[in-house]
Parts: structure tokens; C-alpha cells; sequence
């Protein structure tokens, strides 16, 4: 079988890039989901708070996904679910299996990676402590609260202050739990602000910054944890621990972008992001392969997402007509002075769209600081910002008239600049 756009991922991100795809005249799309269902992690995020940039209402999870759904089936675009993808060729020969049609191939013209994102484990975060039932990350959890509607526990401890984290410590709130409190290592919440007041303060949930677990109390069920506050090293300080009664630990430590297939491809990986370096068009280094959503960088908004996607769709249909303008040369965007990465990481005057957005995230909190964008020496933009944290992604808005002025580019630096 031959496709000529295979989108891995029924996710939001896969869903606009197909659609995107499709507005833009490519008829043959197929989209792989390895779940029962197309919606990807919306299916579970049943708070609201989706779709004010997209939609222009808020809308819940499952609500902004059916959005996309409903226009998936609309145009007709073909999905298969159940199905894992285990292998990508150089050729661009995909190697699926599901327990319907067991092992086979597809062929494709050009692939859009969007496989979405997971949650980092316990085991990459050296708890000490024994390991009883009740330790749960905050996505696993969020799945057995929502969707199975089962009760994971009466007295809740939270480890990390991620999104999903801080809405799971609401949601417990709101199915009668006890919340005792938040406790995140860095000085620094690595969620959203309006998270922290509408899941924490709302609710009278303490957040303990600069703090983390030391021990893990219990044999058959958690029974407690120990706290302790850390220096700026992230060690914990002798004489701070403070325990905690809990019959469960929820863990919201972060979000790993799905990249095993990516590496298969020989694809040139972001150490920051640990997702693939894109250019303008979102194309990989593997010509044909693109990347979007959270595979590519973990974003805290799905409209962005969406927004991201439909790029991808649409660069991907001008390599398939052949379209994709291959004069000009790949410029690097830096980032630097507290700017950990962007993305795209490489800019093509000539191809690029009127307007180019550039995502990025800073590396600690901000107060009355600028953007500054750099053209080699000559700055740019200049543009200042009231706060900046780590847990928000920013981003820069690029003009081609405002590059074009400029010959031989060498490189473009976002970097921020304190008053």
C-alpha cells in the first residue's frame, strides 16, 4: 500500500495537520492511532479552558478534540486505530501492527510526526524509599479519575508543579480527597499562572517551591512521605524534612516528547527540547518528514498545538505538489542569555511565510525584561515583557520585510535582556 501522507499520531496535533493537509489539496492522508480512539490526551482533560484561541470559546478536552474529529470524518480522511507503528525505513516504508491485520506495510511520499509526549517516570527521579501501591504519575491518574472512573486515594501528596499536576490536585479536591500539598524542586512553578490560581489558591492548596520528596514511607500503601526544602544545588538540606500522612503520591515531573521512531530515522534531535530540530516548514533533517505538537516541544496550550500543526499540513502539501522552494540558505536562530530554545531552529528567508512565529522557552523567572531579536549584530525587536517563566512558552513574530533588508545573514539571536 501507498499513501502519500502518512500523519503518525491521532492526537490534536495529528488531527490538524491532516486536516491541514487536506485544505490544502492533498487527498490521500492517512492518519495511525495506536489508541481505541482519535483525541489523543484530550479524551482525559475533561476541565475546561480549550480552544480560546482557536475557537473563540472554552471548551472541555474531549469537546475541543470532537471539534476535529467531526471535521476528520467530514472530509473523509482515513484513520486506523489499535495500530503501533514499530518502524520507519530510510525509504519512508512505515512497518504498523495491530491485532485486526497483525504486521504489515505502507509506504509513504512524506510523514508527519506527531506522536504526542509522556510523562517522565518515577525511576528517572531517584526517590529513595520503598515502592508500595499508591504512587501514581499525574497522567496515569488523571486516566483512572476520568475515564475509569475509579478513586485513587483519600490523602494526596503531589510531586511537581507540571499542568497536569496542578489540575489533578483540583480534581482530587473535587472528588472529596485531601490534598496536603505541592511540592516542586525548582524555585519556580513549571505550570501555567492561571493553573496555580485556579487549581492551588482557589482551593487553599499549599505550593511548596524549592522543596522535594526524601523518602517514601510504607509497605503495602504508601502511608507517608517526607518532604525537604533544597539548596541551589537541588540536594536536599539536612534539617528541613518535614513528613506528611498520605495514602497516595501523584508525580507531575515533566513531559518526554515521544521520539523513539525519530531516532530510528536518523533525525538531528534538540538535547533541550529532546525533540527533533525543525526548520521554518517544520521539515526535519530527513527530507519529507515533518514534526508538530508535542513530539516536537512540549507546549502548554493545545490552540498552539493546533495552530503548529497546520503548518505542518501545509508544508507537507507543498513537498508533495513540489512546491517546496529550495533556493536561499538555512539560517541558525540562536538562543542564548536565558532563551533555552526555539523553535524552528533554522530560518530560509526565502521560504519562509510573510509572518513566522518563533516559540521559545526561558530558563527562570523574568520580571520587566525584553525579547531582544538580534539580525547578526543589528537589533531587531526589542520588545518588553512584564514577567517571563519557565512554565509559559513565548514567542517572537518575524516579518520577511523586516529580513529581507538584510544580505548574507549569518545568524538570528533571541536572547533576554534585563533592565
Amino acid at each position: 500500500m501507498v499513501k502519500e501522507l502518512v500523519v503518525i499520531g491521532g492526537g490534536p496535533a495529528g488531527l490538524a495537520a491532516a486536516l491541514s493537509a487536506r485544505e490544502n489539496g492533498i487527498e490521500d492522508i492517512l492518519i495511525i492511532e495506536r489508541d481505541v480512539q482519535l483525541g489523543g490526551i484530550l479524551n482525559q482533560c475533561i476541565h475546561n479552558g480549550f480552544g480560546l484561541h482557536t475557537f473563540k470559546e472554552e471548551l472541555t478536552g474531549p469537546e475541543y478534540a470532537q471539534r476535529y474529529i467531526d471535521l476528520i470524518h467530514e472530509n473523509n480522511i482515513d484513520y486506523v486505530l489499535n495500530t503501533i507503528v514499530t518502524h520507519i525505513s530510510e525509504d519512508k516504508v512505515i512497518t504498523l501492527m495491530s491485532a485486526k491485520d497483525g504486521l504489515y506495510h505502507i509506504s509513504a511520499k512524506s510523514i508527519i510526526l506527531a506522536m504526542g509526549c509522556r510523562e517522565r517516570p518515577r525511576g528517572a527521579l531517584n526517590i529513595p524509599g520503598k515502592r508500595p501501591a499508591g504512587i501514581y504519575s499525574a497522567g496515569t491518574a488523571q486516566r483512572l479519575v476520568n475515564i475509569e472512573g475509579r478513586m485513587i486515594g483519600k490523602k494526596v501528596v503531589i510531586l511537581g508543579s507540571g499542568d497536569i499536576g496542578l489540575i489533578m490536585a483540583r480534581r482530587m479536591v473535587l472528588e472529596g480527597a485531601d490534598v496536603q500539598l505541592v511540592a516542586e524542586i525548582m524555585p519556580f512553578s513549571g505550570g501555567l499562572t492561571r493553573n496555580i490560581v485556579q487549581c492551588l489558591d482557589d482551593y487553599g492548596i499549599p505550593l511548596k517551591l524549592s522543596h522535594t520528596v526524601v523518602d517514601i514511607q510504607g509497605d503495602k500503601r504508601v502511608e507517608s512521605v517526607t518532604i525537604a526544602m533544597v539548596d541551589k544545588s537541588l540536594q536536599p538540606i539536612p534539617g528541613t524534612e518535614k513528613t506528611y500522612e498520605c495514602d497516595t503520591l501523584l508525580l507531575s515531573c515533566g513531559l518526554i516528547p515521544e521520539n523513539e521512531l525519530s531516532h530510528q530515522l536518523g533525525i538531528s534531535m534538540n538535547q533541550v527540547t529532546t525533540g527533533a530540530f525543525v526548520n521554518e516548514s517544520l521539515e526535519t533533517n530527513v527530507e519529507g518528514i515533518f514534526a508538530c505538537g508535542n513530539v516536537l516541544h512540549v507546549h502548554d496550550l493545545v490552540d498552539y498545538v493546533s495552530e503548529e500543526s497546520k503548518q505542518a499540513g501545509q508544508s507537507a502539501s507543498l513537498y508533495l505538489k513540489g512546491l517546496q522552494n529550495k533556493e536561499g540558505k538555512d539560517i541558525r536562530i540562536v538562543t542564548t542569555d536565558g532563551v533555552r530554545y526555539s523553535v524552528p531552529s533554522t530560518l530560509n528567508v526565502s521560504r519562509m511565510q510573510e509572518r513566522q512565529i518563533i516559540r521559545f522557552r526561558v530558563g527562570r523567572v523574568y520580571r520587566d525584561a525584553y525579547v531582544s531579536v538580534y539580525v547578526d549584530d543589528t537589533r531587531i525587536k526589542h520588545l518588553r515583557k512584564r514577567i517571563l517563566t519557565p512554565g509559559e512558552m513565548e514567542q517572537v513574530l518575524l516579518r520577511s520585510d523586516e529580513l529581507h533588508p538584510f544580505e548574507n545573514i549569518d545568524q538570528i539571536t533571541i536572547k533576554i535582556e534585563e533592565v
